[in-house]
């Protein structure tokens, strides 16, 4: 009596022990697949959340590209000529001719000037068949915005190929008065198809903007265009919707999502990932979860089992092999996530160092695009150079073609050597053009600054000798720094230049450059006899693009570049008003004359 009772207390033991098993496997499972699943969509928005960063500084960077090229435009003394006088002989074409160079430099689909009455007077498609001029665009939103005060933006798609324009409008003010309307039209169809290539890599993400209303006006899936989305769950921060409207082909997709605002554009950046692998991992992790409790069930019925017959020397080992198992998981641990960051951080640092030889690679174009400007300002006086020493030559070649038939040897050698001191002469002028013109790397190297000042005058001689100015010199002609010839003639060059222009309408144009050393330093000086710099203008004298010269004549970049070739070099370059001018310094580290015995 007393072993069946014994018995079905056992028996009463194990099934309620069994029923606890059973109820605690299920209770991991479900755990373990609500903190994958949570997991998996918390690793998702993060991914979700940079390829949104990337993607928004795409687009604002594209979009703020062309943002000012309005605002440009409309101080075109053309373009106001051509609103106050529509019918006057030859403003269209100059206005057209001026709207098409800017469309091509700023890189967008057309740039158009309309009247008051929405009347396109000039655009850059002028030449086209499918020109804008004449075209009556009063009714679109763009122009009744812009009219209305302050800068207009629009957003419609091409009907005839569907692709993404934006534009930009700004009013064209003149003393106060209205003149009419600058438009300028964008294309988004890269950005639009760079993201169609990218979601047909990956099948799972999809990005789209969407206005005000929810209308889907760009996306990586074209079928998803012009279709409306859900903005309350959006709004609501759903971590995971599902859109029936969006896709109808599969209404019970669910997708995890992410959207960040465009306030400029009244837009909203939306990025969607489809949410079924996350569900299929986390669905995993619960069935290996589920198989490792059940196991682990099983094996510890067994132990339980045997610790009745070796409950001491198996406690001991247990506790023993539990203490090795996690100090081991801790350490794989530790080692994967120290693995990781590894990855990541050699990640990092290959991105900043390609990211560094793009900035260095834009730099050097900057700075060949400002030499060649520079060539271009000094083409005359170039061109004169070369001119006056082959009309020379073709005079004294025909002299000696003359003398040769009188016989006169003795005129003719002079004259022979008069062509080769000409020839030598233009030589030495070509090789300075050449080498001033080369695309080079920065090189550094001990220069004698004496020979760059006079490398810099003799390409500056003619428009020095056109404008009638004297050049006052003091240098010292053993000062040598380290530093690139190259750039350095650019840097004085642009100097000299602009002393020249500060003193075109001056009574008197002394252009004085001073070369000295002291404190381990060299220094130069370039100064001007002009009407010196306002203290408004000094404090934003080296800001890229600022330019006190009329449209036209200079985009504001040279003493921005000067600067930063001076501080390439390890110096500085600044600027101050003396008195009857203005001057710019500049400083560069000395290079010490060594002498061996």
């Amino acid at each position: 009596m007393q072993a069946f009772r014994q018995f079905a207390v056992s028996r009463s033991v194990g099934t309620v022990a069994a029923w606890a098993a059973i109820i605690g496997l299920s209770a991991a499972v479900a755990f373990v697949y609500a903190w994958s699943e949570r997991r998996g969509y918390a690793q998702l928005g993060e991914v979700q959340a940079q390829q949104l960063d990337l993607y928004a500084a795409a687009l604002e960077s594209e979009l703020g590209r062309h943002e000012y090229l309005p605002g440009i435009v409309a101080l075109d003394h053309d373009v106001h000529a051509l609103l106050r006088n529509p019918a006057g002989a030859g403003l269209r074409e100059r206005a057209n001719k001026r709207l098409t160079s800017l469309n091509a430099r700023a890189g967008s689909l057309a740039i158009f000037v309309l009247d008051t009455a929405g009347m396109v007077r000039a655009a850059s498609n002028w030449y086209q068949p499918e020109t804008s001029v004449g075209m009556d665009l009063a009714a679109l939103p763009y122009f009744s915005g812009a009219m209305q005060g302050g800068p207009a933006r629009y957003f419609s798609r091409a009907a005839a190929r569907n692709s993404p324009e934006y534009y930009f409008a700004q009013q064209v003010l003149q003393g106060g008065q209205v003149l009419g309307v600058v438009v300028v039209k964008i294309s988004l169809d890269p950005i639009e198809s760079t993201w169609v290539a990218a979601a047909a890599q990956s099948h799972n993400d999809f990005f789209m903007v969407l206005d005000a209303d929810g209308t889907i006006v760009l996306s990586s899936a074209p079928q998803w265009r012009n279709r409306k989305a859900d903005l309350q769950a959006i709004d609501q921060g759903k971590p995971v919707v599902a859109w029936r409207a969006l896709n109808p082909a599969a209404p019970s997709t669910r997708y995890a999502s992410q959207s960040r605002p465009m306030a400029r554009q009244g837009w909203r950046l939306l990025t969607l990932t489809n949410a079924a692998p996350v569900k299929l991992q986390a669905g995993q992790n619960a069935v290996a979860a589920g198989l490792l409790a059940g196991f682990l069930g099983l094996l510890a019925m067994f132990v339980a089992m045997r610790r009745r017959a070796i409950a001491s020397r198996l406690q001991a080992r247990e506790a023993l092999q539990r203490a090795h198992d996690e100090l081991e998981l801790r350490v794989a641990d530790r080692t994967a996530a120290l693995h990781a960051m590894n990855r990541e951080l050699l990640h990092q640092i290959g991105e900043r160092e390609h990211a560094e030889q793009v900035l260095r690679a834009s730099q050097d174009d900057l700075l060949h695009a400002s030499k060649l400007a520079l060539l271009g300002q000094m083409s005359a006086g170039i061109t004169h150079e070369i001119s006056q020493p082959l009309t020379a030559l073709r005079s004294l070649s025909f002299n000696a073609q003359l003398l040769l038939k009188r016989g006169d040897l003795a005129r003719v050698e002079k004259n022979l050597r008069s062509v080769s001191d000409l020839t030598e002469r233009m030589g030495r002028l070509t090789e300075q053009l050449k080498s001033f013109s080369r695309k080079t790397p920065l090189a550094m190297a001990p220069l004698t600054l004496s020979k760059a000042v006079d490398n810099t005058l003799q390409l500056l001689e003619n428009r020095i000798r056109t404008e009638h100015a004297c050049v006052q010199l003091d240098l010292a002609p053993s000062v040598r720094a380290m530093c690139d010839a190259n750039r350095l003639e650019q840097v004085l060059i642009n100097l000299c230049a602009n002393a020249l222009d500060a003193m075109l309408d001056a009574p008197v144009k002394n252009l004085a450059i001073r070369l000295w050393s002291a404190g381990g330093r060299a220094h130069i000086r370039v100064s001007d006899s002009g009407a010196g710099i306002p203290q408004a203008v000094m404090a934003r004298l080296f800001e890229p693009f600022f330019s006190t010269k009329l449209p036209g004549q200079g985009l504001g970049l040279g003493l921005a570049i000067s600067a930063d070739i001076v501080r390439d070099f390890g110096g500085t370059l600044r600027a101050s008003n003396l008195p009857g001018g203005a001057a710019f310094e500049l400083d560069l580290p000395l290079v010490e004359e060594t002498s061996h015995v």
